[in-house]
């Protein structure tokens, strides 16, 4: 089911079985696309302009008012909270969660069996692999001097497995390694080991506590 007031650009590959809401905007112009069409001299039409669509797989729900760029694929049983925004050249694996509010700026890998909550921001170049959970209001980055000098951008790494808290930030570059904690309300300032708990502000690396050495229970739904 596909709500008439969808707005589809491209072209769009969607998958069997989709749910998808109200006011859903599915492969969205990039700045220079909208660029060109205006150099083309084309806006008496209504503005449309072609584009590498999106890839969306089977069993889609999508709910209102998400809005997905040009060139992302999105594996099978995706599923969203209302108001997602999914940038540009984003990839997303299978049985994946984006929660209300939650921005994905482009340009970021996502694996199979992920849980991201509410209100989360992830900005480009961040690579989340798979069974991952991130809590709500989690916030990532990518730029260690913002308007103070050139910086390649880079998104942290979340390896397999790993949780990040609720209102947890995690810095540039940094990398959370397979199985690890990242506590609620953490900074994370620098690299966390496999299977290890980071807690505080900044956060300091401690041992993960026995009963929580297992797997995030993230599966098909």
């Amino acid at each position: 089911m596909i709500d008439e007031s969808v707005e589809i650009y491209g072209n769009a590959r969607i998958g069997k079985k989709p749910i998808i809401l109200e006011n859903v905007v599915i492969g969205y112009p990039t700045t220079d696309i909208v660029k060109e069409k205006e150099e083309k001299d084309i806006e008496k039409e209504r503005h449309r302009p072609e584009n590498k669509g999106v890839i969306l797989g089977n069993s889609a729900l999508i709910r209102s008012n998400t809005i997905i760029y040009c060139e992302v694929k999105i594996g099978k049983n995706f599923m969203s909270g209302h108001n997602v925004l999914i940038r540009e050249r984003t990839k997303i694996g299978d049985n994946v969660l984006i929660g209300t509010n939650t921005v994905i700026e482009g340009h970021t890998t996502i694996g199979n069996n992920v849980n991201i909550q509410s209100n989360v921001y992830i900005p480009i170049n961040t690579y989340i692999e798979d069974f991952v959970f991130i809590g709500p209001n989690a916030v990532m980055t990518n730029d260690k001097y913002p308007l103070r000098t050139d910086y390649e951008l880079r998104g942290p790494v979340i390896r397999k497995g790993a949780t990040i808290g609720a209102n947890a930030t995690i810095l540039p570059g940094i990398e959370v390694g397979e199985g690890a904690f990242v506590a609620a309300g953490s900074i994370v300032t620098k690299d966390v080991p496999p299977w290890k708990l980071a807690l505080g502000c900044p956060a300091r690396i401690k041992e993960i506590p026995p009963h929580l050495k297992v797997q995030n229970r993230i599966g098909i739904r």
